[in-house]
């Protein structure tokens, strides 16, 4: 069997030869209008799904499909996404996507007529078999936009860049949700997907003519073996984490995904260490930063993500705002991060990552703790303020540890590194909305009893156990009395503002973390391992 060995990397090529061939900024305009649709889907989905249970005739379990699908496939394809990219060049891969994600966006907006063409094949099954495939194709650009800025911004502007990118990000994430209930509610359900075409086209357009092409010349094959044990280990874990809460954790299902995925990742390990060509390096998380940035990535994800998940059913079950105007409520973090990304670029090349991450990370505690304090009736500058400590918080944080993972890794490795990171933030992702959801469901089934008083004495089991789950969505089940409504949103918000608290210290803890990073650009001509 032969051993595992690390050679020199290759020595990286010069940006603009890599890269652009011309101006990066256009490099970065280019990449973010293809990941912007990937953003805007990630929101206006949540925004359409009422509308499309009622026309489509979809239930719960479809609905819930209608994300898990996509988020199955993003976070299952991304690493190896990403090693496609380095090997056969990331202009190339990131146009494929770019393409089919949109071509797979005006497919789910025709989803209604597609058993016309199709026998056999429902609305709501066309629906999910077409977001599995956007997610696939959205895998593919992103590691692939990460890369191509990698590799077109010299070290000292890497920063400024990735500050840009978060503020790009940022803008389509406010725009997100207004865009979305805006078509939703003038103009139909159909429309926030078929909205990526244009967007795809003038991606595409402006990719074929700004980019350059980039690709390691000296890799020449995709590792299979690997890429079956990382994409089981991946699907088994986020399998896991989506239906975990359905079956109960200790439930014999849970565990056995659980085993399955240490089983997959041990064989993943030990197959990279003596693999001839490896579709991720272990060498890669030998630096130190790399491996630090990734748990720092999926430790924010988990605290922001989780937390902001119930934000969504308090301003719409609790308060009864309409879509439009919980989005709303949500700019002051979106368009705050427009603003603080930059900044936190800027600062990071200042101050280098350590002080600013950190800082950020102490920011972002603060806003979490102020949303543990939320009434029942706030306002909307009682929310507005912690939403925008938020952005401030959470700006450095992704922009830093972006930098570093992506920046630290060689340039014929950025694929891989950009599909790292952005697996390492959809896994934290769905790690804190499920064990914060657990939370959350545990603290409501104490509290409620108790806010129902004597009424709940006389509350069948089965009743009880439907006004938790209710609860748990800040909902209130049609033609129960006053008492027990508010009751219902009482309870909630214990859940809720314990999640907060929770994410309160995980934020404290990473804070930590961010004393063991340094800045990115440091591993060119660095050992990799290759076989």
């Amino acid at each position: 069997m032969a051993q595992a060995k690390a050679v020199d990397a290759p020595s990286s090529p010069g940006p603009t030869k890599v890269g652009t061939g011309g101006n990066p900024w256009l490099v970065l305009l280019a990449v973010s209008l293809g990941v912007i649709m990937v953003m805007l889907d990630g929101t206006v989905v949540g925004i359409a799904n009422p509308v499309i249970q009622v026309e489509l005739k979809a239930s719960l379990s479809d609905l819930q499909w209608v994300t898990s699908g996509y988020l199955l496939a993003l976070a299952v394809f991304l690493i190896t996404a990403g090693k496609l990219g380095d090997l056969f060049g990331h202009k190339r891969v990131f146009l494929i996507g770019v393409a089919g994600f949109a071509v797979s966006s005006v497919g789910i907006g025709l989803s209604a007529e597609l058993p016309d063409l199709i026998p056999g094949i429902s609305p709501v099954g066309a629906l999910i078999a077409l977001r599995v495939l956007q997610g696939l194709f959205g895998a593919l650009l992103q590691p692939a936009a990460l890369a191509l800025l990698r590799s077109a911004f010299p070290g000292e502007k890497l920063n400024q860049a990735m500050g840009a990118w978060g503020a790009i990000i940022g803008l389509s994430s406010a725009a997100g949700p207004i865009v979305g209930g805006v078509l939703v509610e003038n103009v139909s359900w159909q429309s926030v997907f078929f909205i990526n075409a244009p967007v795809g086209i003038v991606a595409l357009v402006m990719g074929i003519f700004l980019i350059k092409d980039n690709r390691v010349q000296t890799l020449a094959r995709i590792d299979w073996l690997g890429v079956v044990l990382l994409s089981g280990a991946m699907f088994s874990l986020v399998w896991t984490i989506i239906k975990a809460p359905e079956w109960g954790w200790g439930d014999s299902t849970t565990l056995t995904f659980v085993a399955a995925f240490v089983v997959l990742i041990a064989g993943f390990i030990f197959w990279q260490s003596r693999a001839r060509q490896p579709l991720v390096p272990l060498s890669l998380f030998r630096n130190p930063s790399i491996s630090i940035g990734t748990v720092l990535m999926m430790m924010v994800a988990f605290a922001m993500f989780g937390a902001m998940f119930f934000l969504g059913f308090f301003f719409q079950g609790v308060h009864g705002l309409t879509p439009l105007e919980a989005g709303l409520r949500m700019l002051p973090m979106s368009a705050g991060m427009i603003v603080a990304s930059p900044l936190a670029g800027m600062a990071i090349g200042r101050l280098g990552p350590k002080i600013t991450m950190a800082a950020g990370l102490l920011i972002t505690a603060l806003s979490m703790f102020l949303m543990s304090q939320l009434s029942i009736d706030a306002s909307f500058i009682e929310s507005g303020i912690p939403f925008v400590l938020l952005a401030f918080g959470l700006s450095p944080v992704f922009v830093g540890a972006t930098e570093i993972i992506v920046g630290n890794a060689p340039v014929e490795l950025s694929g891989v590194a950009g599909g790292v990171q952005q697996s390492a933030m959809q896994v934290g992702g769905a790690l804190g909305t499920a064990i914060l959801g657990a939370v959350m469901a545990g603290e409501i089934s104490s509290k409620l009893p108790g806010y129902l008083g004597p009424a709940a004495q006389e509350i069948p089991a089965a009743q009880m156990t439907a006004l938790e789950k209710a609860a748990a969505f800040g909902a209130v089940p049609p033609g129960v009395p006053q008492q027990i409504g508010e009751a219902v949103h009482m309870s909630f918000m214990d859940g809720m503002h314990l999640a907060f608290l929770v994410s309160t210290a995980i934020a404290v803890l990473t804070a930590a973390l961010t004393l063991f990073v340094r800045a990115g650009r440091k591993t060119e001509g660095a050992p990799v391992h290759m076989g």
